[in-house]
């Protein structure tokens, strides 16, 4: 997709400082990131969000993540990780293509990840763990 940053950037269009890259992915570092040091694990193929992607290309997926996130522990001499990725406008997803961010965090970094927990009763969560669970196969 022409409109699409990070097909761009796999397709070789725009520049970035890669990392790593195979025929499913490209790891590069995000030009705008977090933190020194944050990875974004793109896709190839364009995929907007983990609702469409394929469970064994996910399995990879997360196995290239982790070993990226040891080198990373290693290289940068950290203890702490941060690892999202997002799903549509409202979970904060900017760039529709599927990808992963691993951000490297430090004492004292000044960066705010969080969210405000629900307060939920025991009933609501075995209404929940129903509703889920009853799709699982």
């Amino acid at each position: 997709m022409s409109d699409c940053i990070f097909c761009n950037i796999v397709s070789g269009a725009f520049g970035s400082a890669t990392l790593y890259e195979n025929d499913e992915f490209k790891v590069i570092l995000d030009r705008f990131p977090a933190n020194e040091g944050h990875v974004l694990i793109l896709l190839k193929q364009h995929i907007a969000t983990i609702f469409e992607l394929d469970p064994e290309v996910g399995g990879r997926l997360f196995s290239l993540a982790i070993k990226i996130a040891q080198v990373m522990k290693k290289t940068l001499n950290l203890e702490y990780m941060n690892v999202m990725q997002n799903n549509g406008s409202i979970a904060g997803q900017t760039v529709h293509h599927f990808h992963m961010h691993l951000i490297p965090r430090y004492e004292n970094d000044g960066i705010q990840i969080a969210y405000k927990p629900l307060d939920l009763t025991d009933e609501q969560i075995e209404a929940m763990r129903q509703k889920i669970s009853s799709g699982i196969q």
